[in-house]
């Protein structure tokens, strides 16, 4: 059975956008080499990348660009080529490469790909998909990268989550530009 997870930046107060949805505060560390090459070796693990609708849109947006390629080859190159399914009751068509359009029930679709053969399921942004889901509990890991910045205000990636969701560390690893990767796995 696949696995599904969650990758988001959040704030050390806990946002992973903030007042106004901006997300650029998340990519101000970038200049640190361990860092750039842990980012490329997690774009080259091979996932089918799952988002709501404002994701999908952002990163349609940048990823498939001439800007892109330039900034981040490699990143660029893996986001162009891996699978996307993107959840939307809005959009009429998704024309990012490799990308399905699921307008029906997310739980009963997530639950059908996760029940099929191939590489694990990855939600990017997306916070009111992970809040529907991970009340269900069909979320299996959480990765978070702490950035070291505080916002004051925004949007947490489980608003909307009416239960407690407790999860167990994995793992963790520092980063010299202070940046943090943790790793959760749901215990309940």
């Amino acid at each position: 059975m696949r696995k599904l997870g969650v990758f988001n930046s959040v704030s050390l107060d806990g946002y992973f956008t903030d007042r106004t949805t901006d997300v650029r505060w998340a990519h101000r560390n970038s200049d640190d080499p361990e860092w750039n090459a842990f980012v490329e070796s997690n774009s080259k693990s091979g996932a089918v990348l799952v988002f709501g609708r404002v994701t999908y849109e952002l990163m349609a947006s940048w990823w498939p660009t001439p800007a892109a390629a330039k900034a981040m080859p490699v990143v660029a190159e893996q986001m162009n080529k891996l699978p996307k399914v993107v959840f939307s009751q809005t959009l009429e068509e998704a024309t990012w490469s490799n990308s399905e359009l699921v307008q029906g029930d997310l739980e009963t679709k997530i639950r059908a790909l996760k029940s099929e053969p191939g590489d694990d399921l990855l939600i990017m942004g997306s916070g009111t998909i992970i809040a529907q889901l991970a009340a269900t509990g069909l979320i299996d890991e959480y990765e978070m990268v702490v950035i070291p910045v505080v916002l004051g205000s925004g949007r947490t990636m489980f608003d909307g989550l009416s239960q407690e969701l407790n999860l167990e560390l994995i793992q963790s690893r520092a980063f010299a530009n202070g940046n943090l990767v943790l790793s959760y796995r749901a215990t309940g």
